[in-house]
């Protein structure tokens, strides 16, 4: 296995572990991405599994797919999620309670994985294909 896909595949396996660390600290309790929203993480970790199975079967069109919508898919979880943070106690009236339990939800740790393994799924894609163009350009000599 290649430097670059060994990297999208470390990438796609932290993504998948970081589904299920927990991401939110609301007042009570910790939630993890199928907390937050099951339906949305499922659909991260269908992309992480496929991407896993385009590093094993080293299809690179597979994996390029995978890395950019895996990347694609956390950044709009942590938009939602930000929203969802903020919106979540409206239906108080009272305004400066609602304030403070919004305050009350913390994100935690398990953004640094999900982040962090789409961006090394992201990384490996882009450093196969500077590796693939250093070969074309050296077989063309």
């Amino acid at each position: 296995m290649r430097l670059n896909n060994l990297l999208s595949f470390i990438g796609f396996v932290i993504l998948i572990a970081g589904t299920y660390c927990p991401i939110l600290k609301p007042i009570f309790g910790h939630w993890d991405v199928y907390d937050g929203n099951k339906p949305y993480g499922i659909v991260i970790l269908l992309v992480a599994i496929v991407g896993i199975l385009g590093t094993v079967l080293s299809q690179p069109k597979i994996i390029r797919l995978s890395a950019w919508l895996s990347l694609g898919l956390v950044i709009l979880f942590y938009i939602l999620a930000i929203l969802k943070v903020r919106m979540s106690f409206d239906f108080i009236p009272l305004h400066f309670l609602a304030k403070y339990l919004t305050s009350k939800i913390k994100f935690i740790w398990g953004w640094y994985l999900l982040f962090g393994g789409a961006v090394l799924a992201v990384l490996g894609v882009i450093f196969g294909n500077r590796a693939g163009l250093n070969t074309r350009i050296h077989s063309l000599d």
